[in-house]
């Protein structure tokens, strides 16, 4: 069972997905790729406390500070490869960027190869199932462009523009 909640944040409502004590989804109602891969019921839940922590750490990220993702017991459903260009974003600083590109080059030197596309890590960013927490916002193209972003690319802006983020 999935169990869900609603957070109201400034820029739109976010659907929290935990399965007892993990949470597996962060969604931004409407986006590319909602609840994606969810196959069981869901019920909405006001007093799990996955849930619960996952709407404090909203909290202070839209107040302005910068909670940590590890804080958070995740648990992002998808393939190892996909998983692991999670790991890597949710290591990007709060108000830093990192490129496709540089992402596929970490999973290269990681994984022993010659190069990985950066296009295959553009798919597992487009994927990410726990927005926000797993900052995907703060990938972007190799020339400064704020390429796409399953919530939106206005949404992507906002972002990035409430980190004071630094891009080139």
């Amino acid at each position: 069972m999935l169990y869900v909640s609603y957070y109201d944040s400034p820029i739109g409502k976010i659907t929290l997905g935990a399965r007892e004590d993990v949470l597996v989804g962060a969604w931004f109602e409407g986006q590319k790729y909602y609840m994606d891969k969810i196959i069981e019921d869901f019920e909405e839940k006001k007093d799990l406390p996955v849930l619960d922590q996952a709407e404090y750490w909203l909290d202070r990220y839209f107040a302005g500070q910068d909670p940590d993702p590890e804080e958070l017991p995740l648990a992002p459903a998808g393939s190892d490869f996909r998983k692991e260009v999670w790991k890597i974003i949710a290591k990007i600083p709060y108000g830093c960027t990192i490129t496709y590109g540089k992402i596929a080059k970490i999973l290269a030197v990681k994984r022993g190869a010659k190069s990985i596309s950066p296009q295959a890590v553009g798919g597992a960013v487009g994927h990410n199932p726990i927005s926000v927490i797993i900052p995907c916002h703060r990938v972007i193209g190799s020339d400064g462009s704020l390429t796409g972003y399953a919530g939106g690319l206005e949404k992507k802006e906002w972002l990035l523009a409430h980190e004071e983020a630094h891009i080139r």
